[in-house]
């Protein structure tokens, strides 16, 4: 007698529309049987995870927001929203950090503070940055969002910002823009307050040039300059200028090497104690002017030149 085939059973459809987002053990939703981490949700994993060289590329002011994420302990940005404000939204303002290091805050008043320093669930700063503003949009005034894994289809700080609208960073001393009235902060955000301003770094953005960072330390102050130009070339144009003995911001400073940040190079000067971000206005300028016309040179390095990027080059790091 022959034997009966199993019957198998028919696989089910897929569902229309986007897969939801399940337990890494349970049935994906997609209908094919297999568990949810091994099917849509391997795709998934790996777009939370792929790593945005630029997230904020593309936005005015790209090299601020490098600053401000990276340098700059106390500083707001007002943004533009490319379909204006909601109704009951008075402002929307970029902020390096937020009391408590809440992602995000709407006020009392219906404004939101939107936090850059955070620590984002995904590889995508620009799509964590615009999921938490959104949720922002429509929080109760007076309330925090709080961080969650942004949709790995959702918009981005680019489909949400206009790109035609200026992005000017206002650096501060302190932290007291949290609070309209820091006499009146609750008790756990006024103990946020007092530890961020005793951690805070003096920092000044130089008005002479664009995204130049000077701060204050104990021991020495620093220029950090976070610059567009491509990194092999901007390398090979400051090689030249530190082979000529031009890369100083003058008399005791010098050129220590520099790192990436968001797919941006940020040269760094060491400056003596006694020169103030006032001071190095001019020969920020200055350098700025030398390093255009290094930047168009095409011919290969010399010896010398070669050697200075060498010298460069192996005190770089990357922060992100």
């Amino acid at each position: 007698m022959a034997k009966k085939r199993p019957q198998t059973k028919a696989k089910p459809q897929p569902i229309d529309g986007e897969i939801p987002v399940v337990g890494a053990r349970e049935p994906c939703p997609c209908g094919s049987g297999r568990r949810y981490k091994a099917c849509h949700g391997r795709a998934a994993a790996h777009a939370v995870t792929e790593l945005v060289q630029r997230p904020f590329e593309g936005l005015p002011g790209e090299c601020d927001w490098v600053a401000l994420r990276e340098l700059v302990p106390a500083a707001t940005a007002e943004l533009t929203l490319r379909d204006g404000l909601p109704e009951g939204v008075p402002s929307v303002t970029l902020a390096t950090v937020l009391p408590m290091a809440w992602p995000a805050l709407r006020r009392d008043d219906g404004s939101v503070l939107l936090g850059l320093q955070n620590d984002t669930a995904s590889g995508d700063i620009s799509r964590d940055l615009a999921d938490t503003l959104l949720r922002a949009l429509e929080a109760e005034p007076g309330t925090p969002v709080q961080g969650r894994r942004a949709p790995t289809a959702g918009p981005r700080l680019q489909d949400l910002l206009d790109p035609e609208s200026a992005f000017r960073p206002v650096v501060h001393s302190g932290f007291e823009f949290w609070v309209p009235d820091a006499e009146n902060a609750t008790p756990e955000v006024a103990a946020s307050l007092e530890r961020a301003n005793a951690a805070a770094i003096p920092t000044v953005r130089l008005s002479s040039v664009d995204a130049a960072y000077w701060c204050q330390t104990p021991e020495k102050n620093h220029l950090r300059w976070v610059m567009p130009h491509p990194e092999e070339q901007l390398l090979d144009a400051l090689a030249r200028l530190h082979a000529a003995g031009r890369s100083s911001l003058g008399e005791g400073t010098r050129l220590v090497g520099s790192f990436r940040a968001h797919g941006l190079t940020v040269p760094v000067w060491d400056l003596p104690s006694g020169i103030s971000a006032k001071d190095v206005e001019q020969p920020a300028a200055e350098f700025g002017e030398r390093l255009a016309a290094a930047l168009a040179v095409t011919e290969p390095l010399t010896p010398e030149e070669r050697r200075a990027r060498g010298g460069l080059t192996n005190r770089q790091v990357t922060l992100s």
